[in-house]
């Protein structure tokens, strides 16, 4: 057995193999009831309906609700969506002050609820923080906590500054435990004058970034008193306790958000963006608080620009007195060395945005600047948030009703019999032109069409996916991409025969120069399907995604299954010596010779069977010429 034929054995076990895995994995997942596994693919709202939900935003202070209010309010809602494994959802607004949320499916009552709930802002002082995996020792006293490692935290200058020309200069940012915290903060400027000061400069980490924390060891809890001030570490509870050490925040549904605890109690909560996990106090200012919120570069003593963004945070007058309240006792835990408890965290929807430290003292006067090293969006983002919070903006249930499927199950089969007519037409084409070796075309349309449900269906259980009628638009076109890399390998294949190749040898040369020409199509319309993909919006995207998709499972099969199928058909009788059925017999390819081997070339009579060899054709030739010149 040839080395050809033993590689395009192992590479079509190769795709058996593929096949098996795929469908093993999705019939663990249905037999062991996992959420969301089935054999069919789960179908978006313009197929299977779904649930409508229509809130209203209201303010409680009766303040103007503005589009990016709207806007950042349809970001926590999608967020929420998102990580509750739900797909394919339309979120949008309607009007200045309605929000609509369709979920395709029959989305479970926890889902309804994170729609239902509104977004919070909380400000609660830290307890404890650490990288999630690792345990947090919380001590047993209250005046100097073990060390939990300091992360790179904000820095809230005072009103009044200590002294012209003084320098803040914290220390720069660390890895803890492997996490990186991102560029160390740079020096601070010297503080500005009193004159000129702005009333409190807090520099944050970006997005809270994770603390150095020790080694795991036992944990032990606080003993069972009465808190004094909601930095006490009498709020750590045995049950705090045990649930700060089980909580994991390394994935994005527990980063997610969605429960903002009791504001009277402590509250054990991840940050939005690293895994770093808090114990926080109760909560001591909310978002009615805040009076505004706004980004800009950050400016030094010196006037100038560093580079960095800052957030401009003013109070309202009851938050102001809160504020300067709050800061003064974080401060002394500062001078006490208590790191993280002089901390201050600003929970958004029940997870941690930013949480700065006090260092210089009481923060008064209403107004503060969160600078460090932030870059533009991250500031605005910050600044968006607080304001968000600070309408305080709720959501109002209006209505809640089942929705009909838009496009239904008549368009769905109509879709399905439009692709199953353009399969059948394919397939008579290829009968036509190629004959018998239609059925490699055949065999790689029913490959890619396996591929392709057992990997929708799939992606259906694993991310939640859902086919809509504009994704089946997309699969209807994967007829097309998979006909038209088999007719460009097979077209190579007969210009090769036509140049006086064998079969076998038509077949390897052929995919050298058809592979090059495949391969530059599926890279095209991959890319035009990831440029659209990322650039539209609502249906136009599961259109890109399932032409991109099927463009991935072309190449697949054409590698996989249409070459190395050819290469062992090239080898048998039927097609290697050209049958008159076989798609590639002489008088089909308008070539008067086939090659036998061995230097004999057989060329066809009437019948289109070859009858003699080259050779006794010359000898004929010279014989009929001898008996002319005689008879002349």
């Amino acid at each position: 057995m040839s080395s050809a034929v033993k590689g395009a054995r192992r590479t079509l076990l190769g795709l058996v193999w593929i096949f098996v895995i795929l469908f093993a994995l999705l019939s663990t997942g249905v037999m062991t009831g996992a959420k969301n596994a089935s054999i069919k693919p789960g179908l978006a709202l313009d197929l299977a309906g779904g649930q409508l939900i229509i809130l209203e935003a209201k303010t409680t202070d009766g303040s103007e609700i503005t589009q990016t209010d709207m806007n950042q309010a349809v970001a926590i809602i999608r967020k929420r969506v998102d990580a509750s494994g739900t797909s394919e959802a339309e979120i949008t607004t309607q009007g200045a002050r309605n929000i609509t949320v369709a979920l395709p499916g029959k989305p479970d009552e926890a889902t309804l609820e994170l729609v239902r709930k509104s977004a919070q802002l909380q400000f609660r002082p830290v307890l404890a923080q650490a990288q999630s995996g690792v345990t947090t020792v919380v001590p047993t006293t209250n005046p100097t906590p073990a060390a939990t490692g300091d992360t790179v935290s904000p820095t809230v200058l005072p009103a009044t500054p200590p002294s012209a020309g003084a320098v803040i200069a914290p220390a720069p940012s660390a890895s803890a435990s492997g996490i990186d915290t991102g560029s160390p903060v740079r020096e601070m400027a010297n503080v500005k004058s009193a004159a000129s000061a702005p009333a409190a400069v807090a520099t944050p980490a970006p997005s809270a970034g994770p603390s150095a924390t020790p080694s795991p060891a036992p944990t032990t809890t606080t003993p069972a008193t009465t808190p004094t001030d909601p930095s006490d570490l009498a709020w750590i509870t045995p049950e705090v306790q045990a649930a700060f050490n089980a909580l994991d925040c390394t994935t994005d549904q527990s980063r997610a958000g969605g429960d903002v605890g009791d504001p009277k109690a402590a509250f054990v909560t991840c940050d939005s963006v690293n895994p770093v996990k808090y114990i926080l106090g109760p909560v001591e200012m909310d978002g009615t608080d805040v009076a505004s919120a706004a980004s800009g570069p950050h400016t030094t003593q010196a006037g100038t620009t560093d580079g960095t963004y800052e957030v401009r945070l003013s109070l309202s007058g009851g938050g102001s007195s809160k504020f300067a309240d709050t800061t003064a006792r974080l401060f002394k835990l500062n001078q006490a060395g208590a790191s993280p408890r002089d901390q201050f965290a600003m929970v958004l929807d029940g997870v941690v945005i930013s949480a700065p430290g006090v260092r210089n003292g009481a923060i008064t006067g209403g107004t503060a600047q969160i600078s460090g090293t932030f870059t533009q969006l991250e500031a605005q983002t910050l600044a968006n948030q607080l304001k968000f919070g600070a309408l305080p903006l709720t959501l109002d249930v209006q209505s809640e009703q089942t929705i009909a499927a838009t496009k239904g199950a008549s368009d769905l089969r109509g879709g399905v019999l439009a692709g199953v007519i353009g399969l059948i037409l394919v397939v008579i084409y290829t009968l036509f032109q190629y004959r018998a070796l239609a059925s490699v075309t055949i065999g790689s349309l029913i490959v890619a069409a396996g591929l392709t449900y057992v990997v929708i269906a799939l992606l259906s259980w694993g991310i939640g996916y859902r086919l809509s009628l504009a994704g089946v638009a997309g699969l209807i076109v994967s007829i097309g991409i998979t006909a038209d890399s088999f007719i460009v390998y097979f077209e190579r294949v007969k210009d090769e025969l036509r140049e006086g190749r064998s079969l076998v040898a038509a077949v390897e040369h052929g995919w050298r120069r058809a592979r090059r020409t495949i391969l530059a199509a599926d890279a095209v319309n991959f890319l035009a399907a990831l440029v659209l993909y990322i650039l539209a919006v609502g249906s136009v995207r599961g259109f890109a995604f399932t032409l991109g998709l099927v463009t991935l499972v072309d190449l697949l099969v054409v590698f996989m299954f249409t070459h190395p199928m050819l290469g062992l058909l090239a080898r048998t009788k039927f097609f290697g010596d050209g049958h008159r059925f076989s798609g590639l017999d002489p008088r089909q390819l308008g070539r008067d010779a086939i090659y036998k081997g061995r230097g004999r070339v057989a060329v066809p009579d009437g019948s289109g069977q070859p009858t003699m060899t080259l050779a006794e054709r010359k000898a004929q030739k010279a014989r009929t010429a001898v008996d002319t010149a005689d008879k002349e």
